[in-house]
């Protein structure tokens, strides 16, 4: 199980120069800022908080704040989950009825020895702040103990990394689901085939319906072993993609993505108005978030997901354990395109990153891309 989630070994389109290097040496060296385009009004009842944390994860910070404002915690709103192990700011959303505020300030007693919080900026607003708002992230990220092909010069070296990262900011990168999707050596894999193990549950509300019509089968609580089943098959689309070279290129009977949408059309045919629009980066070809009602694809991209999925025993597993539960198909685009990327040498061994990403991919990704090899510490 760990060998298939190891996303390490999954191909890359060109060979990463970077032979070894580590990050997350320490939280600093990760930092994540949320890019959440902001129109706020100065009224409501909903008080927004922009919050720089370390240390601990978004959940832990929201039930802080739900019991620092003595408020449910379905009153605090937040857009998306941050590393627990970096640097992160984001906006979190407390409901205050009547505007009224905690009595003292925010400054939590019992946290641990590494882990900090502090509230930077805060605004009333008339909206609860809903997950997936925010479009994209900034990563700023330190490489440390680079290494590279002993013969080549340093100068040289650097010069290879320069291309390739002009490279990657043009063309993009496979847009691979990170390891953190799926837990420690594969176990969130593990639960989605215990989980799929079992009957499907029912409601008693759907069992009272007519016995004639199609059950509706409700999404178990476990989404993040449903999330992993879905993230495997399409990682293992998408290496297949990689390997054949299509998956910036398209196939015939491709789903496509409109760039920076979540709208898709499908083609039958790949004329020469598909292929430029995909050499600008208009449009990237998708892969399917396996479910039922994946009927917009067809021809030789069809075939391409269908093979991947029955040649292997434990992909067929997670297939139909997810349309056995009336999961709907989904599609997302092979390719990432990275935003504003940025570098800067801070001595031979010392890279740092910076570059935006749209909301739900990973930096993983990018940094597959350029290190063959990449490590972190053990978490203290």
């Amino acid at each position: 199980m760990a060998a298939i989630t190891d996303t390490a070994q999954l191909p890359q389109p060109v060979l990463a120069p970077l032979t070894q290097a580590t990050y997350k040496t320490s939280a600093e060296d990760f930092v994540v800022n949320e890019v959440l385009p902001l129109d706020l009004t100065g009224e409501g009842e909903h008080l927004w908080l922009h919050i720089q944390k370390s240390g601990m994860n978004t959940a832990f910070l929201a039930k802080l704040l739900a019991e620092w404002a003595d408020i449910p915690s379905r009153d605090v709103g937040y857009s998306g989950l941050k590393d627990r192990h970096a640097v992160t700011t984001q906006w979190f959303s407390l409901r205050l009825p009547k505007k009224q505020l905690p009595t003292t300030d925010f400054l939590p007693t019992d946290l641990g020895e590494n882990e900090t919080v502090q509230i930077l900026t805060q605004h009333w607003h008339n909206k609860k702040l809903n997950r997936g708002a925010h479009r994209a992230n900034q990563f700023i990220i330190t490489l440390r103990d680079i290494q590279f092909e002993a013969e080549t010069s340093v100068v040289e070296y650097q010069q290879q990394i320069q291309q390739h990262l002009e490279y990657i900011s043009q063309n993009g990168v496979p847009n691979y689901f990170g390891p953190q999707r799926f837990g420690h050596s594969g176990n969130n894999i593990r639960e989605a085939l215990r989980l799929f193990a079992q009957p499907p549950q029912t409601s008693n509300r759907t069992q009272k319906k007519d016995k004639g019509k199609r059950k509706r089968v409700p999404r178990e609580q476990n989404t993040m072993a449903l999330s992993a089943a879905r993230s495997l098959i399409f990682n293992h689309i998408l290496a297949a993609r990689v390997h054949d070279g299509s998956w910036d290129k398209g196939l015939a009977g491709e789903v496509f993505n409109l760039a920076g949408s979540g709208s898709i059309f499908s083609s039958e045919q790949l004329d020469e108005t598909l292929r430029a629009r995909l050499s600008d980066g208009d449009i990237h070809p998708t892969g399917v978030l396996w479910g039922i009602g994946n009927d917009k694809i067809s021809g030789e991209a069809a075939k391409l997901e269908e093979d991947i999925v029955q040649q292997s025993w434990l992909l067929t597993q997670l297939a139909v354990g997810l349309e056995q539960r009336d999961i709907k198909a989904q599609r997302r685009a092979l390719r990432l395109l990275i935003e504003e990327m940025t570098w800067e040498w801070v001595d031979e061994q010392v890279l740092v990153l910076s570059f935006s990403l749209p909301t739900g991919s990973f930096a993983t990704s990018v940094l597959a891309s350029l290190v063959q090899q990449l490590h972190t510490p053990a978490v203290r």
